[in-house]
């Protein structure tokens, strides 16, 4: 017997997707530390401003990255609490497993 599984929310989704980028894993490892201008992470990931612009608007979107304009800067930082809820989501996922064997295939696929 089949279970459906419950659509997980948007905001999970984009976060896991903004995570399969190994650029963008680049990008957030450098604003653990501190804020950061765009100007320092394009020299520090040495890319494209527009490559990096990119990049930043998939984690502003994902809710992963801040961003705040100070004159005519603008500056980075991690959005924790979105971390927060991708980590609830997979503590929940590893509490809920069952992992229970799978079932006899009824279709000959050969």
């Amino acid at each position: 017997m089949f279970t459906t599984t419950p659509v997980t929310s948007p905001e999970i989704i984009a976060g896991f997707q903004a995570l399969s980028e190994p650029l963008r894993l680049q990008i957030l490892d450098l604003l653990k530390e501190q804020e950061l201008c765009v100007c320092e992470l394009r020299d520090r990931v040495s890319v494209s401003q527009s490559k990096l612009s990119f990049h930043l608007k998939i984690l502003r979107e994902a809710n992963l990255a801040r961003s705040r304009q100070e004159g005519r800067w603008v500056y980075y930082s991690l959005n924790l609490p979105q971390f927060l809820q991708l980590e609830q989501y997979l503590a929940q996922l590893r509490e809920n497993a069952t992992m229970q064997p799978a079932n006899q295939c009824s279709q000959d696929y050969s």
